[in-house]
């Protein structure tokens, strides 16, 4: 009777731990919203942003470790403070150029239409927009990829002349 007062107390210890972490997270990320829409965004612009960044991580690196996740979340928000990238994280990952009378995109994810319609794997998909939250709203960052605007990967060579900053996964990041 003892241990099962003592196993139903640990249970019941457990449970209210994990709840309480959980309203603590919620609020501090509702906390970390609210100031970055007072700062400089609109709800709606985190959100579009958020969705968009989730949407890049899954669709670039589902497969791929936690690290590498936040690596390509942390370039495509590299992007929007660099001179040559459009300022918003959307418009990075929609960006299209004309190079050589062909259209590229940033993300070839984007380009590929057969690629880009395939269903989305929900569990991958969870994982990619809780990365998404953690970079964009709580500036979780690698130290490795503070610099780099471009990875590609580690099966395919652009020869982009490029400094090589890490591996990370499948992908090779640069400055």
């Amino acid at each position: 009777m003892e241990k099962s007062l003592q196993s139903l107390n640990l249970l019941i210890g457990l449970m209210f731990v994990a709840l309480l972490t959980f309203v603590i997270s919620n609020n501090k990320i509702n906390i970390i919203k609210a100031n970055k829409v007072a700062n400089t965004e609109s709800i709606e612009s985190v959100e579009k942003n958020l969705s968009c960044l989730a949407l890049n991580i899954y669709r670039e690196a589902a497969n791929e470790p936690f690290e590498g996740k936040v690596a390509v979340a942390q370039v495509t928000l590299n992007r929007t403070e660099h001179p040559s990238f459009p300022s918003t994280i959307c418009d990075v990952v929609y960006q299209k150029n004309s190079f050589m009378g062909k259209v590229v995109c940033q993300f070839s994810w984007y380009c590929d239409s057969v690629h880009r319609l395939k269903p989305v794997n929900k569990k991958a998909y969870d994982e990619s927009f809780r990365v998404a939250k953690m970079v964009y709203l709580e500036d979780f960052k690698l130290e490795s990829v503070r610099k780099a605007l471009y990875y590609h990967a580690d099966y395919v060579d652009p020869n982009w002349g490029k400094k090589k900053l890490t591996k990370i996964g499948a992908h090779i990041f640069y400055e």
